[in-house]
């Protein structure tokens, strides 16, 4: 047992004193984060123009700080062919290294860290793939995917892993050997040459929806050792279940010990894979209750996420959508899910919104997670076509009543319309509350500071027989009152992003939790007792 120290920056808490009022403070000015993704938007309408990028908070230089990685797109031109690549060499297309200095704030240090990228990018996943204490890092794109080894200090090695048009992805270890895995969502079967007039002519003309082309297929990459991959797609049966897949996030559904995999999709029928033990996995959204929106019907799966919102220990699943669909949250009950949007306040809230980005956070440390979503249409001239419909849309945040969700985002501090996409989500100085940061088209990132005053607990897993960063470990923790919480390590979730894997628990006025109980992959399970709250509590997996 260790605590580990905390950092708090006097920058931000001279704005907290300022704004004592909100519960989250945009700080992007304060922190130095200068970061807009370029679409490079074209008279082609080209479809991957509209979906923008994502963001990752992880300590990418090992000093106990969290770092920023944003992706970014590339340069385009119409008349684009199939042979043809989007060009990433003009540094106002390169992806973005942001390091966190020991004041708090952000310092651009991508010259000469390797990471600038190779395509026009789109996903970023972090795990520790080699085990060597480093968080790796892994990002997506059309038509290349890019494997960065962290070699320390801020410094990554490259290397090429996947095809296609890649989105969301996230390090799992879906064989519980010990070494981080890597599963790849995938969109759709397209590139330049496919690409087609759609809508109207001149001011209508519009990106065309993903129904004018075919599906395709997920991929599932086994670590063999020292991150070296073995794609093992169709031997895994993932082949067998073509998607249209936008969000990925990782839970042990069923409660059987092994992570499962749900998939969202855009106007296709959601997916859950479900961990056979034996390396393969079988495709059961319809049967769980997970493929369809609660009238039945198919809706634009973008962002989603796993966890247990209800506190009863089974990990429910919220996928958003676009306008005049509404968002969905799913309850799971004994591993099969009910539809809960219109019950829980959700259907009524989300009904005009557009989401993207995505996650249970328990923003007011009151022990129940909340939810947060970037918003924006996908079709940037929708207001033509569809009157009363934004194209550039508030954050959406909806806080957690027992159960039922409020819709605060007035009150929140979330301001400013953007075409938000990408959103990770972390504790970025170390002071116990869940910060926010969003990607947005052709405008600038924010970064949102949560000034949450309640008490709250953070734990980091280390794996010594499991993988070193404790990736798939089921946490139970009991308050001193209040229900028991549940949490399962990833940094997967959301859209395109990658978040803090450290677990974060609120405990509203308790200063102690009584128990905290870990189910590591390797089988081993951890007890403490008499846990003092406030701090980032370092639990180290036995050795047997």
């Amino acid at each position: 047992m260790r605590f580990l120290p905390i950092f708090v920056f006097s920058s931000w808490l001279l704005l907290i004193r300022a704004s004592t009022h909100l519960v989250f403070i945009d700080v992007t000015s304060a922190t130095g984060i200068q970061f807009t993704f370029e679409p490079a938007k074209t008279s082609a309408k080209y479809l991957i123009e509209a979906m923008g990028g994502g963001v990752a908070i992880f300590d990418a230089d090992g000093d106990g700080r969290m770092d920023l990685f944003f992706t970014n797109g590339a340069a385009l031109r119409p008349g684009m062919t199939a042979a043809d690549y989007a060009i990433k060499t003009d540094p106002r297309y390169w992806n973005r290294l942001y390091l966190q200095q020991p004041n708090g704030a952000f310092k651009d240090t991508t010259e000469g860290s390797g990471l600038s990228g190779m395509s026009y990018s789109q996903g970023a996943a972090v795990g520790d793939c080699d085990n060597d204490g480093r968080p790796d890092l892994f990002v997506t794109g059309l038509g290349v995917n890019t494997l960065f080894r962290n070699l320390g200090d801020g410094h990554f090695r490259s290397s090429s892993l996947g095809s296609g048009w890649s989105t969301s992805a996230g390090f799992i270890d879906f064989d519980r050997d010990g070494l981080l895995d890597l599963f790849v969502a995938r969109y759709l079967n397209w590139d330049f040459g496919k690409n087609k007039p759609c809508g109207g002519n001149g001011p209508l003309q519009a990106y065309c929806h993903p129904n004018e082309f075919a599906p395709t297929t997920h991929l599932l990459f086994r670590n063999t050792g020292g991150c070296k991959f073995e794609d093992i797609s169709e031997d895994s049966g993932l082949n067998k279940s073509p998607g249209k897949g936008l969000g990925v996030a990782f839970a042990d559904i069923d409660h059987d010990g092994w992570p499962d995999i749900a998939v969202a999709n855009d106007s296709y029928p959601q997916q859950l894979f479900r961990n056979r033990h034996d390396g393969t996995f079988e495709e059961t959204a319809l049967a769980s209750g997970l493929a369809y929106d609660e009238d039945g019907k198919v809706f634009a799966g973008m962002g989603i996420d796993l966890a247990d919102y209800d506190n009863d220990s089974w990990p429910d699943a919220f996928i958003n959508a676009l306008a005049n669909q509404g968002y969905s949250l799913f309850r799971n009950r004994n591993s099969l899910f009910e539809h809960r949007s219109a019950s829980s306040g959700i259907n009524a809230i989300s009904r005009m919104h557009s989401g993207w980005g995505t996650k249970f956070i328990d923003f007011d440390n009151d022990g129940w997670k909340d939810l947060f979503v970037s918003q924006s249409h996908v079709m940037d001239n929708i207001e033509l076509t569809q009157p009363g419909t934004n194209y550039k849309e508030l954050p959406l945040l909806m806080r957690n009543v027992a159960g039922k969700f409020m819709d605060v985002s007035a009150k929140s501090g979330l301001g400013a319309a953007m075409a938000a996409r990408g959103a990770a989500f972390g504790d970025l100085n170390n002071d116990g509350a869940i910060d926010i940061v969003v990607s947005a088209l052709s405008s600038p990132a924010r970064v949102y500071r949560n000034t949450s005053t309640h008490n709250w607990l953070m734990i980091q897993t280390l794996g010594t027989k499991s993988n070193r960063d404790g990736i798939g470990a089921s946490v139970r923790i009991t308050p001193a009152s209040g229900p028991d919480q549940f949490g399962f390590v990833s940094t997967a979730g959301s859209y395109l992003s990658s978040h803090d894997k450290r677990l974060h628990f609120g405990l509203g006025t308790n200063r102690q939790v009584k128990l905290i109980e870990i189910k590591w992959p390797s089988g081993i399970v951890q007890t403490w007792t008499n846990v003092p709250a406030n701090q980032l509590f370092l639990a180290t997996e036995a050795a047997k």
